[in-house]
C-alpha cells in the first residue's frame, strides 16, 4: 500500500451534483468581483479603450470557458500581456489593426495545438511552478495594499515592478502612500477582510449558502453610502478609487463602443510580427497557469495542454472579432476560483455570464464599490498563494529545489511573471548540470597495485576537464585503471581526451593507463596533435 507524501494532500472527493453546483456558483461570483476591476485596470494600462477589456473577460469566461478542458481555470485579459499590447498599439497605429493581430493570433494557437506544442509545459519543474504561484501571491498583496490605503494612482491589474504610471515601484508605492492613507477606504478594506475571515472560518451552513466576498462588497458599498451621510470626511467619492464601468446613455451607445478588426492591415508584416508574439506569449502564460492551478486542485485532475491551447485560440478569435483584448489563462482569477471553492469549469463561465449581464444592466451599481473593498478579497488570495507552509515544504525537499522556487519569487517581484520563470528554469539547469558533474566520476580508489578511477554513467564533454585534472594529479609512477563498465554514455570528446593523455602525457608523467569497458573498444575520434 503506497503512502501518501505528507506535502502532498491526497486527492478530495467529488462532491454531489447538487453540492458541486451551489459551490461553482459561489466561487463564480467571487471571481465576477475580482475580474471586473481587473478587466478595467488591464485595459487602461495597456492604453486600450476600457470596454475592450470587458469583451475579454466575458470571452474568456463563456468562450473558452466553454472550451476548455481544465476544470479550474480561468481565461481574461492578463496584466502580463499589458506591455506587448500598449507598444504593439503604438506600432501599429490604430487598435483595429491591434484586433486583426489578435484574431491572427488565435489562429496561430489553433495551429499549436493541432501540433500538441502544449507538451511543453511538462519540461517546467515544480520548484519553478510553486515559486511562480508564490510569486503572484506575493505581488497580489504588494499591489493591493495601496488600494487597501485608498490611495493608489496605479491601475488595477498592472503588476510590473516598476510601475510607468508614477515611476514608483512595488515597495515605494507602499512607503509613500502610509502617510495619504483614505480612513473610509482602509476601514472599508478592514470590515472586508474581517467578513471574509469570519465567513471562511463559520460552521453555519446557512451563512455559507451566501459567498462571502459578495457580502463584503455589498457591506463595503453601504459603508461608503453611510460614510457619505455621517461622516463626509470618510467617503470614497473619487472616481479612480471605485470600480469606473462604461455607463453609455442606451443600446445604440453600446454598439458604437464596439471596434471591429482592420482586415486591410493583413498584407502588413508588423501585425503578423505582433500576432506571433502574442501566440507565443499568451501560450506560455496559460501553459504555465494551467500546470499551476492543476497543482492547487483539491482534486488533483489533469488539464489537457493541448486542448486548452485550443480553447485559448478559439478565444482569441472571439475577442479580436468582437473589439476585445488579447487572452490567457490568469493565475488571479484562478486562484480566487480555487480558494472560493469551485469544483468545475462552470464557474468560471458563471463568471463570464455575470460579468455580461452586470456590465449590460446594472453599471451603475457596480460603479459604487470601492476598489479597498475587493482589495481585501485580494488580499485573502495572494495571501493563500503565498502560504508560509508552502516554504516550509520547499525547505524541506531540500537546496536543490529550495533554491530555484527562491530565485524564481525574487525575480518575478522584482521584474515580472515571465522572466522569473526563465530565470528559474535557468537557475534549476545549472543546478542539475552542478550535480551531473558531481556525479560523473568517482574519486580514485586505491585497489592493490593500481588507482582505479571509475566514470559514472553518463559522462559528458562537461566532465572533461574533470577527468583530466585526476588524471594529472596523479603520483608518477601510478598504474591507473578508468573503469567505464558502469557508463552508458561517455562523450567521444572524453574518450580522445582520455587516449589522447595516454598517448602523449602519461609517459612524461610517469604514469600508465588501462581502460576498462565497452565504450573503449569503439574507434575514437581522430585526434587534434
Amino acid at each position: 500500500m503506497s503512502k501518501t507524501n505528507a506535502s502532498q494532500p491526497a486527492p478530495s472527493a467529488p462532491d454531489s451534483m447538487g453540492d458541486s453546483l451551489s459551490k461553482d456558483f459561489a466561487a463564480g461570483v467571487v471571481v465576477f468581483l475580482v475580474a471586473l476591476p481587473l478587466c478595467l485596470g488591464i485595459a487602461l494600462a495597456s492604453g486600450a479603450p476600457l470596454l475592450s477589456g470587458l469583451i475579454a473577460g466575458i470571452v474568456g469566461g463563456i468562450v473558452v470557458g466553454i472550451a476548455s478542458g481544465s476544470h479550474l481555470s480561468v481565461t481574461g485579459p492578463a496584466a502580463g500581456l499589458t506591455s506587448i499590447v500598449l507598444m504593439s498599439i503604438g506600432k501599429l497605429g490604430t487598435f483595429e489593426a491591434f484586433l486583426l493581430a489578435v484574431v491572427l493570433a488565435g489562429v496561430i494557437q489553433l495551429a499549436m495545438g493541432a501540433l500538441k506544442m502544449g507538451n511543453v509545459v511538462n519540461y517546467f519543474p515544480s520548484s519553478v511552478i510553486r515559486g511562480m504561484l508564490v510569486g503572484i501571491g506575493i505581488i497580489i498583496i504588494l499591489k493591493q495594499i495601496p488600494h487597501a490605503f485608498g490611495y493608489d494612482k496605479v491601475p488595477e491589474g498592472d503588476d510590473r515592478f516598476i510601475q510607468p504610471s508614477d515611476s514608483e515601484n512595488s515597495f515605494s508605492e507602499i512607503a509613500k502612500h502610509l502617510d495619504l492613507i483614505t480612513p473610509g477606504a482602509l476601514f472599508v478594506a478592514l470590515a472586508g477582510l474581517a467578513i471574509l475571515i469570519f465567513w471562511e472560518k463559520t460552521k453555519v451552513k446557512q451563512l455559507k449558502v451566501v459567498p462571502g466576498a459578495l457580502v463584503a462588497v455589498l457591506a463595503g458599498i453601504g459603508l461608503n453610502a453611510l460614510f457619505k451621510v455621517a461622516m463626509p470626511s470618510w467617503a470614497i467619492t473619487e472616481a479612480e478609487h471605485l470600480v469606473q464601468v462604461p455607463v453609455p446613455e442606451n443600446f445604440a451607445g453600446w454598439l458604437k463602443a464596439f471596434s471591429q478588426p482592420l482586415w486591410s492591415s493583413i498584407s502588413n508584416g508588423q501585425v503578423w510580427v505582433v500576432a506571433a508574439t502574442l501566440a507565443i506569449v499568451a501560450s506560455i502564460e496559460t501553459l504555465l497557469c494551467l500546470e499551476a492551478v492543476d497543482k492547487l486542485d483539491p482534486q488533483k485532475r489533469h488539464s489537457p495542454a493541448n486542448r486548452e491551447l485550443f480553447a485559448q485560440g478559439l478565444g482569441n478569435i472571439v475577442s479580436g472579432l468582437l473589439g476585445g483584448l488579447p487572452i490567457t489563462s490568469v493565475i488571479v482569477r484562478s486562484g480566487a476560483n480555487v480558494n472560493a471553492g469551485a469544483r468545475t469549469k462552470l464557474s468560471a463561465i458563471i463568471h463570464g455570464i455575470l460579468l455580461l449581464f452586470c456590465v449590460l444592466l446594472i453599471p451603475k451599481l457596480l460603479n459604487l464599490i470601492p476598489l479597498s473593498s475587493l482589495a481585501a478579497i485580494l488580499l485573502i488570495t495572494g495571501w493563500k498563494l503565498a502560504n508560509p507552509k508552502t516554504f516550509k515544504q520547499m525547505w524541506n525537499a531540500g537546496w536543490t529545489q529550495f533554491l530555484p522556487f527562491i530565485v524564481t519569487i525574487l525575480t518575478m517581484v522584482f521584474t515580472d511573471l515571465l522572466k522569473g520563470v526563465v530565470v528559474g528554469l535557468i537557475f534549476t539547469i545549472v543546478f542539475l548540470l552542478w550535480e551531473n558533474l558531481k556525479h560523473a566520476l568517482r574519486r580514485p580508489v586505491h585497489e592493490g597495485d593500481h588507482e582505479l578511477l571509475e566514470l559514472g554513467p553518463h559522462v559528458t564533454f562537461l566532465h572533461k576537464a574533470n577527468v583530466l585534472k585526476e588524471l594529472g594529479g596523479m603520483p608518477k609512477g601510478t598504474h591507473i585503471v578508468v573503469d567505464a563498465t558502469k557508463s552508458y554514455y561517455v562523450d567521444p570528446d572524453v574518450v580522445e581526451a582520455l587516449q589522447d593523455f595516454r598517448v602523449h602525457r602519461a609517459k612524461d608523467k610517469g604514469l600508465t593507463l588501462e581502460f576498462v569497458g565497452k565504450i573503449f573498444d569503439a574507434p575514437a575520434a581522430p585526434s587534434a596533435h
